[in-house]
């Protein structure tokens, strides 16, 4: 395995980290881009939470839960073929942390569903 892609490795430290930095970004990106489009284009408050703007901020939510969940079965699975002891438990812990912004994109998604976007 090379430098460049041992990272991918599910029992590499970087996974620690991974599943919270894209939790961060997405989080980042949701409101920002939220915040943008309702200074530039707000939609109209009579069409409630069946906007075009939800419709696009609910995809990449769900496209950023899938990559976590995606993350976290990756690591799931490494704990039990990883012949490290070292590499299994950060797997391990890596999976937990993946779930846990899994449930925090999910938790924070979920007003998308129900509300109007610029209230």
């Amino acid at each position: 395995m090379t430098a460049h892609t041992a990272w991918r490795n599910p029992g590499h430290p970087v996974q620690l980290l991974l599943g919270l930095t894209i939790w961060s970004l997405w989080f980042v990106a949701l409101y920002g881009g939220l915040s943008i489009a309702c200074a530039v284009a707000p939609p109209a408050p009579g069409q409630g939470a069946l906007t075009a703007l939800n419709l696009w901020l609910g995809l990449f939510t769900l496209a950023t839960l899938g990559a976590l969940l995606w993350l976290a079965r990756c690591c799931l699975s490494a704990v039990r073929r990883e012949p490290v002891r070292a590499a299994r438990f950060i797997a391990a812990v890596a999976a937990g942390l993946h779930l846990f912004a899994a449930g925090g994109v999910a938790f924070v998604g979920l007003p998308l569903v129900a509300l109007p976007p610029c209230l």
